[in-house]
């Protein structure tokens, strides 16, 4: 039987405004929730547990709640009003702790990070915070089960975000992208998302990875519960009138795909029929080398300097990042170089995109479906396959959305696809990813 938590965004604010359920009700049925399906709240989580919270904030969601009612009760709420959401563990809520899903952080900011303070003041119910993959270093997420089958990635690194999603404890999470990290955990657990193009949502106030490559966006059960969030996220209304899709092209970087995963690619292609075209690639790098690695490795450290007292304090795999960005030593030279080669590479898509009159690039969001669970933090880097499609479009900064391709009929395990478009193309980006979810359907566990 169905309850209030399993109601999507755009279906809980349309019973919310219509006042069949209220706020209350809802977080109510989000904690119940929680509390049958997420099993204990743990740093390593267990073999037994979905474990996709980190911590819970029961009182203060209730009374969140029923300030909201009161302003639902107004008739002059925002359409958000009433609807519960997760933090992934990266977002500062003031009051709250803080901590990356890490023993090395321990903090509780006073002032809520940009994004859930406009959220926030569309009056969404925070429950708590979701687990990452530690400090947003992986794409793996292994303290955190997938609801799918409990033995299997959760992917990261905002796996909690989407296991939470998945398990239906909350209808709306935000997550970070770095190399991937809003797409894989989507992916995996048969949820949806948008990264969106690079600056519409700020990352003020939320703890980086690697600044000039970090996006924070939406997720959610499907693509049209993400519109409302993006819209509250970015600070402004999605606009009423969208392009329709008439050129899109399979991306020419696939390669290797599990058969499930290619099944479901197969089933993505054919329902975009005649809207998929075949167009030359552009004459751009398709593989970064070492470049992303070299970006994200000379970040972390200038940031994670300040814990250098702590660092037997990180996971393995968090320390391998730091060391290997302590052995590479890039100079300003070489760092300034990297991104030069970032801004061409960029400038080369956007010039392919205009002179073909392409709407979105097609691809499977990762070419695997969830892995078995437990070695994402023994040792950095071992998470290759993971980010090979996604990491591209951090680099390049372009929107993409991410949603389910199907169920594939060897694993039982979802599968996705996503679309790419120009920067600034985010609205339209989700009104087709809608479009293509309604015919493609959105999976449960």
């Amino acid at each position: 039987m169905r309850g209030p938590a399993d109601l999507g965004v755009v279906e809980a604010a349309a019973a919310l405004q219509d006042r069949r359920v209220s706020s209350r009700e809802l977080c109510d049925s989000c904690l119940a929730r929680i509390a049958e399906r997420d099993g204990r709240h743990s740093a390593d989580g267990d073999s037994a547990s979905v474990n996709a919270w980190v911590r819970v904030y029961e009182e203060e969601a209730r009374a969140a709640a029923v300030r909201a009612d009161e302003r639902l009760a107004r008739g002059d709420a925002p359409t958000l009003c009433g609807i519960p959401i997760g933090l992934k563990d990266l977002y500062a809520a003031a009051g709250k702790p803080l901590t990356a899903s890490s023993h090395v952080l321990d903090e509780e900011p006073t002032r809520d990070c940009e994004a859930w303070a406009r959220l926030q003041a569309e009056g969404m119910v925070l429950l708590g915070h979701l687990h990452t993959h530690e400090f947003a270093a992986g794409g793996t997420t292994d303290q955190v089960g997938n609801p799918w089958a409990l033995d299997r990635s959760a992917g990261g690194s905002s796996g909690g975000s989407a296991a939470a999603l998945a398990s239906r404890t909350v209808p709306a999470a935000t997550g970070t992208d770095t190399a991937g990290s809003l797409r894989i955990p989507s992916s995996m657990c048969g949820t949806s998302t948008i990264k969106p193009t690079r600056g519409l949502v700020p990352m003020r106030g939320i703890v980086p990875l690697s600044p000039t490559l970090d996006h924070a966006g939406p997720m959610a059960r499907t693509v049209g519960d993400c519109e409302p969030l993006l819209a509250a996220m970015a600070g402004t209304a999605a606009p009423a009138e969208r392009r329709p899709l008439r050129r899109a092209v399979v991306s020419p970087r696939i390669a290797e795909l599990d058969p499930d995963v290619a099944e479901g690619f197969d089933e993505a292609a054919a329902a975009l029929g005649a809207d998929l075209v075949p167009v030359p690639p552009p004459d751009a790098p398709l593989d970064l080398g070492r470049d992303l690695l070299d970006v994200v490795c000379a970040e972390m450290l200038a940031y994670h300097r300040r814990f250098d007292d702590r660092r037997q304090l990180y996971r393995q795999s968090t320390r391998d990042f730091l060391e290997e960005g302590e052995r590479r030593a890039l100079s300003a030279e070489e760092y300034v170089a990297i991104h030069s080669r970032r801004r061409e590479l960029t400038a080369v898509w956007l010039d392919w995109f205009a002179e073909h009159g392409v709407d979105a690039v097609v691809e499977p969001t990762i070419p695997l479906v969830a892995r078995p669970r437990g070695k994402g933090y023994d040792r950095a880097f071992t998470d290759s396959a993971e980010i090979s499609l996604t990491h591209y479009w951090d680099w390049t900064g372009f929107p993409a959305v991410a949603l389910p391709s199907g169920v594939g009929s060897r694993s039982g395990l979802p599968v996705s696809v996503s679309m790419i478009g120009a920067p600034g193309t985010d609205w339209d980006l989700l009104a087709w990813g809608t479009a293509l979810q309604d015919e493609l359907g959105a999976p449960a566990p």
